[in-house]
């Protein structure tokens, strides 16, 4: 008797953690089908996740600030329509869970579009170009993909750079002797810097400015292995169809009155920016 009654309440429990399981997928899927942005606009905030180590795209100043060049962005964006931007320090290559989950509401971090990535995620128009660049230490004697034969290659987890290495391995991959994935890449530049690896595979906009605000910039290398340029944009739920028509609005409006080339200016010194005509013409997935 005793073994029966175990069975059905086995049977219960399995059936009840069955059915709580089943309702947070539905939950996921109908918060990733809604449009929010009527839940955005009265409460007056949105979340944005990000990597606070990302410079120039939104990383920490000593003080603990949180400063970059998306995060002046993604203010300037939601100041326009009266909302406050709250951002969250994520793990980045957990981003795309913690969107479906709903923990955040955009991706707003040097995001690169890329087709994987529109499975499951709708991106605005793009603002900003990038470019996956080799950085190594000149005593390396790195100049291309090939002479970091027999070497180790430093990768950030999750990130644009990790998938184009290993969905073109031709260009860079077949190359390396060990690749070495690190949660940000400020600590793979501290193995950079203690030759426990020899190449570090980075976006464009984060190496030209480390290298820049470096002791001695002139001891590293910066260089192109064939990786084709990408576009940055803000990853957002395929539901969210006004909260995309809304930031694209923005970024035209900005790209207009000059407002996006002055925080281009500010952080950069030279333009990286998509053209207004291809900001105006962009369609959207």
């Amino acid at each position: 008797m005793k073994k029966i009654v175990k069975i059905i309440t086995c049977l219960l429990a399995f059936l009840i953690v069955g059915a709580t399981l089943a309702g947070c997928t539905n939950v996921r899927k109908r918060a990733n089908g809604q449009d929010n942005w009527k839940k955005i606009e009265k409460k007056k905030k949105v979340v944005i996740g990000l990597d606070d180590s990302f410079v120039p795209m939104g990383f920490r100043e000593k003080d603990g600030s949180l400063v970059g060049f998306d995060v002046d962005l993604a203010r300037e964006v939601f100041k326009r329509y009266g909302i406050d931007v709250d951002f969250q320090t994520i793990d980045w290559s957990m981003k795309e869970t913690e969107l479906r989950n709903g923990t955040i509401d955009l991706i707003w971090n040097g995001y690169t579009v890329n087709p994987e990535r529109k499975k499951t995620v709708a991106f605005s128009v793009p603002y900003l170009r990038n470019q996956q660049v080799l950085v190594s230490k000149k005593k390396e004697n790195v100049y291309d993909a090939k002479s970091m034969k027999g070497k180790a290659l430093g990768l950030q987890s999750g990130s644009s750079g990790y998938e184009s290495y290993m969905s073109q391995p031709k260009l860079l991959k077949n190359y390396v002797k060990e690749a070495v994935q690190y949660d940000t890449f400020n600590n793979a530049f501290l193995d950079l810097n203690a030759n426990r690896i020899q190449g570090l595979l980075i976006d464009s906009v984060y190496a030209d400015y480390y290298v820049a605000h470096e002791p001695d910039p002139n001891s590293y290398r910066i260089s192109d292995v064939g990786f084709e340029s990408e576009n940055f944009a803000v990853g957002m739920r395929k539901g969210d169809k006004t909260l995309q028509k809304k930031i694209n609005m923005a970024l035209a409006q900005m790209a207009k009155d000059g407002t996006l080339q002055k925080i281009s200016n500010k952080w950069f010194g030279t333009t990286k920016m998509v053209p207004l005509k291809e900001i105006e013409n962009q369609k959207i997935d």
